[in-house]
């Protein structure tokens, strides 16, 4: 199965910023680099300083606007900040929604009362923020989120599980490794398997390798998955009974690559282009409950340096805003 064409790059021209600001971005380059430990040749150096300029100063431009209300969130530079956008989309974005591929979306209505307010962390269902590093395999850690979760329901331990084992294993359902993949393949690997390796088993490099699962050490099994319909009531149903759940969302554009804090709400994020995926781990609201302040809590795979300390709080019933109930399904174990 071919995966799907990446949208095409923004441009983002950005004004030329007065020299002693210029003074001061190279002061704050040297010091990014120092904390990201990037080291170039002498013809690298030069154009990727440019694009860390560019971000800097897009970034420093939300922000004005943000402290005058225009947006609901902030930015901040973090490790992303040498990359284009262009980059960071074919980089870090793997999640790829393949054509005629027909998903067997549940019509089971799950009955029961729905709290205004749902955080899976604290009920113990939660594993750390992982990093995928510079790999596109952000589909297997949306797949370890929901299966670490269902399997913490059933048995009361939370164990971390491997993405690796993921990466390395399931092309034969039809994943990328780094180059991308669904949640569903993923799921479904497990359960032609008969289970998935434990994180600490067979730890994450980031590199698609050789093929290495052994059952000795699997910590987690599934009897199947369910897709559910594209609705964020059926979203908002299965976290509030559930636990975590697996979807996928725009994260192409450059306010989400630099996304700090506050409820992201993106005019230009697309409902139906989703590439890439993460977990749903719960749902509130800041301040008055109206739509402008509901959000979904979601884990990231980029690290702790990354937004809330590695998660976003998302627009929530705004229009499937930024697809996050396009592509939404747990496993059953």
């Amino acid at each position: 199965m071919n995966p799907s064409l990446l949208l095409t790059a923004l441009c983002l021209g950005i004004a030329s910023a007065a020299p002693e600001f210029d003074h001061s971005l190279n002061t704050q380059w040297e010091l990014w680099k120092a904390v990201h430990r990037r080291l170039y040749d002498l013809n690298e150096e030069g154009w990727r300083k440019e694009v860390w300029k560019k971000n800097m100063k897009m970034i420093e431009l939300h922000n004005q606007e943000y402290s005058e209300g225009k947006y609901s969130f902030s930015m901040a530079m973090n490790a992303f900040g040498d990359m284009t956008n262009e980059e960071f989309r074919q980089v870090m974005n793997g999640f790829q929604r393949q054509k005629n591929k027909k998903r067997k979306v549940s019509q089971e209505t799950i009955f029961a009362s729905i709290p205004l307010s749902v955080d899976w962390r604290e009920k113990g269902y939660v594993t750390p923020v992982k990093d995928q590093g510079k790999c596109g395999s952000c589909w297997a850690f949306s797949t370890t989120g929901a299966l670490e979760g269902q399997m913490f329901r059933k048995t009361g331990k939370l164990v971390s599980l491997s993405e690796q084992n993921l990466v390395d294993c399931s092309q034969p359902e039809g994943n990328h490794g780094c180059q991308g993949g669904l949640t569903d393949n993923a799921f479904q690997y497990v359960l032609d398997v008969g289970g998935l390796d434990s994180e600490e088993s067979y730890p994450y490099t980031g590199l698609a390798g050789t093929c290495h699962y052994n059952p000795n050490n699997s910590a987690a099994n599934v009897t199947g998955f369910v897709d559910l319909p594209k609705q964020e009531k059926a979203l908002m149903k299965a976290v509030a009974t559930l636990g975590p759940i697996s979807a996928a969302i725009d994260a192409s554009n450059p306010s989400f690559q630099f996304y700090k804090s506050g409820i992201y709400y993106e005019p230009k994020c697309s409902s139906e282009s989703v590439d890439h995926a993460v977990l749903v781990v719960g749902y509130g609201f800041e301040g008055a409950h109206s739509d402008d302040n509901k959000y979904w809590l979601v884990k990231n795979s980029w690290g702790e340096r990354w937004g809330m300390n590695g998660y976003i709080k998302m627009a929530k019933d705004r229009n499937n805003h930024c697809g996050i109930a396009t592509m939404i399904s747990y496993p059953t174990v």
